[in-house]
């Protein structure tokens, strides 16, 4: 089985009238201003999963700024996984900084059946990631109801690019360190921070933080995922693509150039997708 953790999904009338959610929403502005940056439907998602022979993908918005925005996306978000049930497993996406309309929020998806937050933006939000009392309330949520937590994460080194930001290792371990009872899955390798699980207590404290490969092929040598997989473990690594922004076709090969064992491409590409999310 192959399971996508890391896809983005919007409503129509974000791309027919996309100027007006531009000047709405701070995120959508820093990641989708360049008019050939691709917007996806649920349809055109599924369409390409099974192109690709894709079982399963993981579905959410972008670290909103406007919360009618938010509710917009996610209500799409649970229309979406309605439509295909059996394939699109749906995240709510929340600023934290709202502190009780977010956890409103992400109450009211959850019980609309969607299985996660994510993808949170710390820069463009405008919350910091490190900050414990910013974040509890919504994590004590996630924690309560079982929802995994999908955070950007920025490398502090290497080229820009639009979204980046500066969620760096540092400040995701110390996310970590602050709820170490919630399931958090640091998009992008976390910017390295699987790399720092070298170190003895590092190890011990990211046992329940998951690293997805969303954007790989922009980022990094395909030896990342077998790079990963000897330090923190092939039971760490979530597949992502971050569609639409890469293909499956890409992601897939990249993968493939690996040359993992088979039993760890197994893990990566859905088994351990499939365990976290009780499938």
């Amino acid at each position: 089985m192959i399971i996508d953790f890391h896809t983005h999904i919007f409503p129509p009338v974000f791309r027919d009238v996309r100027q007006r959610y531009l000047e709405l929403d701070a995120t959508f502005a820093a990641l989708y201003s360049n008019p050939k940056a691709k917007l996806a439907t649920s349809g055109e998602l599924v369409a390409s999963m099974d192109e690709a022979e894709v079982d399963k993908s993981v579905v959410m918005g972008v670290g909103w700024t406007n919360p009618e925005v938010a509710k917009e996306a996610n209500d799409y978000i649970i229309e979406s996984v309605g439509a295909y049930p059996s394939r699109l497993i749906g995240f709510c996406s929340v600023n934290p900084a709202w502190g009780s309309a977010a956890v409103e929020e992400a109450e009211r998806c959850a019980d609309a059946g969607l299985r996660g937050i994510g993808e949170l933006h710390a820069d463009s939000q405008g919350f910091d990631v490190a900050d414990r009392a910013a974040l509890a309330p919504l994590m004590d949520l996630a924690n309560r109801r079982g929802l995994q937590v999908l955070v950007h994460g920025s490398e502090p080194v290497g080229h820009k690019y639009p979204g980046k930001g500066t969620t760096t290792p540092d400040l995701l371990y110390r996310m970590v360190r602050n709820f170490p009872d919630n399931v958090i899955v640091c998009a992008h390798w976390g910017g390295g921070l699987p790399l720092y699980t070298l170190m003895p207590e590092l190890a011990a404290e990211l046992k329940n933080v998951y690293f997805d490969s969303a954007a790989s092929p922009f980022l990094y040598h395909p030896a990342i995922y077998s790079t990963v997989s000897d330090v923190a473990g092939p039971e760490h690594i979530l597949f992502g693509t971050d569609y639409p922004l890469l293909s499956y076709k890409r992601s897939l090969e990249h993968l493939k150039e690996a040359h993992l064992y088979p039993e760890h491409r197994e893990r990566i590409l859905g088994k351990n997708a499939q365990e976290l999310l009780g499938l």
